[in-house]
């Protein structure tokens, strides 16, 4: 064996597992991704009920780092499952396969988390963070501000005369 087939994962022996007839899912195996995380995508996509046929997948150019390969190749992939009307952007990668398969791990988030019925509190998580990183108002931060300066006005008198 060749120094190549030992430290490539996609020697001849792995593709031929992949791609086998007997394999549920021919698309989620085609992943750059390990074997046991595309049967385990696949496990969790026939538990929720989600086909692969629902889905339909569209790409499109990514943005942000990555050089000129995201800025030229359509390394972003979106989602929709028809059913239920979800849409999912992934470009976290500068690779399409394995953004394909990040966003099916976002979708199915997303469906398992409508299905159990959280959407309402982590929609309240988002707005409580909203709410934090808004800008205070100027009566507001005249108020801290005035608080602080009598605060230190406080720590000052504390202090022994002879430590300025």
């Amino acid at each position: 064996m060749n120094g190549w087939s030992q430290l490539h994962p996609l020697t001849p022996e792995v593709l031929i597992a992949r791609h086998s007839p007997d394999r549920y899912y021919a698309t989620v195996s085609s992943f750059p991704v390990s074997m046991e995380k595309a049967d385990q995508l696949a496990q969790r996509m026939t538990a929720l009920g989600v086909q692969e046929a629902d889905i339909e997948e569209s790409f499109v150019c990514s943005g942000g780092p990555g050089g000129q390969n995201v800025n030229k190749t359509a390394t972003c992939v979106m989602l929709l499952h028809r059913p239920t009307g979800l849409q999912v952007k992934c470009q976290s990668s500068r690779q399409q396969g394995l953004n394909r398969f990040l966003a099916r791990r976002l979708l199915l988030d997303k469906i398992e988390a409508r299905k159990n019925g959280s959407v309402a509190a982590e929609r309240a998580q988002l707005e409580k963070i909203r709410r934090q990183k808004r800008r205070r108002s100027r009566r507001a931060k005249a108020r801290m501000l005035a608080d602080k300066s009598h605060h230190a006005a406080k720590k000052a008198a504390r202090r022994s005369p002879g430590q300025e």
